[in-house]
């Protein structure tokens, strides 16, 4: 499964290199084709928050669009655009060098899904599914142990990784409605409700507040660690933008807090975020850093997280 999983991530970087040719998206644009309409990616580690290597340590997710054309919004029926989505992540205890069983289980993730973005009546809807793999099966406590390793940084302890979440498969729906209303100027809200249903199962209400050209005219994907949105196709307006926003989640359940274990979730759990984009002519650069609030009851408090994106245009 982890083999599979990795061939189709290798097809999807060899896609979203590929987004950068103007000559053959010109092409597939005059047959009528499908193309690449962008890509984009969002990296998150608690060494660019807190710094102290716990719990939702560390992400990255990159995403690439396809479709026939882009308009600056997008199509009003479903599979018009669609939005390959790879995600890498890991889960960890707040000390990976001594196993605590009052703390959260180390967990790898590596998923894969397919998303489709629809407007109608400016009513925005994200809906897609995600094929979530998990535990020792995707390498990913063993690329952080040689990573620690090189680093001088502390490595997982083997009672820690012998008690990570086992390997399992679990397919994900996931699901986002929103509408965003313009308060003159630049100032944009744009509240949301989501749904997820797998590997966690949870209900998610919350709004974004962007001031400046933050997702003017461009399609943008919401990455399930922290809630911060980034661009995967378009270019705003040179300048800068600043993006804050929160949400509040009712979860039934999580994979990676096991009940069998003796882990109690939290029933609700709460996120806050901000950030700072900056566009020039060619490169935008952003950063964003977000307060994750307790996800279990032996958990003593948030934790911060710091997010980054680039993007260069040739």
């Amino acid at each position: 499964m982890t083999n599979r999983l990795a061939a189709l991530g290798m097809a999807f970087i060899v896609a979203m290199t590929g987004a950068g040719s103007t000559a053959a998206q010109s092409e597939a644009a005059r047959g009528g084709g499908v193309r690449v309409l962008g890509y984009g990616w969002l990296a998150t580690n608690d060494t660019l928050g807190d710094n102290q290597d716990r719990w939702r340590t560390g992400s990255l997710t990159v995403s690439a669009a396809f479709g026939k054309e882009w308009t600056g919004r997008a199509p009003s029926r479903p599979f018009d655009l669609w939005e390959l989505r790879l995600q890498g992540q890991v889960i960890g205890p707040s000390d990976l060098t001594r196993y605590n069983p009052t703390d959260r289980p180390y967990a790898g993730m590596l998923s894969l899904g397919v998303h489709t973005h629809v407007v109608r009546d400016g009513v925005e809807f994200t809906l897609g599914g995600d094929l979530v793999v998990i535990g020792p099966q995707t390498g990913l406590d063993q690329r952080q142990d040689g990573l620690h390793s090189i680093f001088g940084m502390p490595r997982p302890a083997p009672a820690v990784l012998a008690r990570q979440i086992p390997n399992t498969v679990r397919p994900t729906a996931v699901a986002e409605i929103a509408h965003s209303y313009d308060f003159g100027g630049a100032a944009r809200i744009r509240p949301f409700a989501e749904m997820r249903a797998g590997d966690e199962t949870l209900l998610r209400v919350g709004a974004d507040v962007s001031f400046g050209a933050f997702g003017d005219g461009g399609l943008m994907a919401r990455e399930s660690v922290t809630g911060q949105r980034y661009r995967v196709v378009g270019y705003p307006d040179p300048g800068f933008s600043l993006v804050m926003g929160g949400d509040i989640a009712h979860v039934a359940n999580s994979v990676y807090l096991p009940e069998s274990r003796g882990h109690d979730l939290t029933p609700r759990r709460d996120r806050l975020r901000a950030g700072l984009r900056w566009q020039g002519e060619n490169l935008w650069a952003f950063y964003g850093i977000s307060w994750l609030g307790r996800e279990f009851e032996a958990q003593p408090e948030g934790q911060l997280v710091g997010s980054v994106s680039l993007r260069l245009r040739f």
